[in-house]
């Protein structure tokens, strides 16, 4: 399936791509995650044509952008809506359709957050790279229930929970490798950060690479 993605986001978008007029203007709501404040500062509004993108303001593995403008609005019945990058959003709608068919239990959803909260970091400790949910290119799925932690190669006693709600086996919509929600995620082509390689451990989180 995540072939299939792949091939989909090349070959064709989303519906009528080639015949789709790109948006006149770019406009997205922008701040920096400080990491000495642990808080979102430098709230700003971008608004600049279409034409003028920058290099930082698209992401060349999904093609996806920092633009509201090519975000999709998804509304399904017994979740908040939420925007996500318009080049995956049927992917995610029907993964979601199916898990919610299945009877898994699918709390909260959250994708687009157009943020600086990757490095590399500023002289005050503020972080100047986009995410992937800067780009509606990950999908956050039961945040209050699956944390994101760091000190954490293996998950254990040692493990910091640095955003979300603690993870705990055994609890309603909590995610595990085998749960039914990672699965469905995973055919659908996105990687689970509860697998990543490294420090942290991101159970909320789903992306093509898993980051």
């Amino acid at each position: 399936m995540k072939i299939k993605l792949a091939l989909l986001l090349m070959i064709c978008p989303y519906p009528s791509w080639s015949q789709e007029r790109r948006p006149e203007t770019c406009s997205y709501e922008v701040y920096n995650w400080n990491i000495h404040k642990k808080r979102a500062v430098n709230f700003a509004r971008i608004k600049h044509p279409y034409s003028e993108l920058k290099a930082e303001e698209k992401d060349l593995s999904s093609g996806c952008t920092v633009c509201v403008e090519d975000q999709e609005l998804v509304e399904l019945d017994g979740i908040k809506p939420f925007y996500v990058c318009r080049k995956l959003s049927a992917a995610v709608r029907e993964a979601l359709k199916k898990l919610a068919a299945a009877g898994e239990p699918v709390l909260e959803v959250e994708a687009y957050r157009p943020g600086r909260t990757k490095n590399p970091l500023g002289k005050d400790g503020d972080r100047l790279g986009f995410s992937n949910h800067a780009y509606g290119a990950a999908v956050d799925i039961n945040r209050s229930r699956n944390g994101l932690y760091d000190n954490c190669p293996r998950f254990g006693p040692g493990c910091r929970l640095i955003q979300g709600g603690p993870w705990r086996t055994g609890v309603k919509g909590t995610l595990t490798r085998d749960c039914g929600i990672v699965r469905g995620m995973k055919e659908a082509g996105f990687e689970w950060g509860g697998e990543i390689e490294g420090a942290q451990k991101d159970f909320m989180h789903f992306s093509l690479s898993g980051y």
